[in-house]
């Protein structure tokens, strides 16, 4: 049985802001730098998580029915910004989280 797509995005925000929370005091020493920097997770990034159990045709439908959703989002805050011209383009592809290569 398929989960709604909302059901499966709401874990996925769960997964991600649990740990968040779950921090409550910050280290007593600095970390030391491992190579590594955490990469904040893009909209791009958490469509292909929520896909990654479909195969085939379903999984190429959800994924862009989400990459989609996605980019009508980062589409509305530019409206709200009243952002405009080619400094909207810019702004949904940063906060797609990637080069836009989804937009046709």
């Amino acid at each position: 049985m398929k989960l709604p797509f909302a059901a499966v995005a709401a874990c996925l925000v769960c997964l991600i802001i649990g740990p968040v929370s779950a921090q409550t005091s910050p280290p007593a020493a600095p970390a030391a730098p491992t190579g590594t920097v955490p990469v904040p997770a893009t909209k791009r990034v958490t469509c292909l998580g929520t896909t990654q159990n479909l195969k085939g045709q379903d999984k190429r439908d959800q994924l862009q029915l989400c990459l989609a959703q996605a980019r009508l989002d980062c589409l509305k805050q530019a409206i709200d910004q009243k952002i405009v011209g080619e400094a909207r383009k810019n702004f949904i592809k940063s906060c797609l989280g990637g080069d836009g290569a989804e937009q046709e």
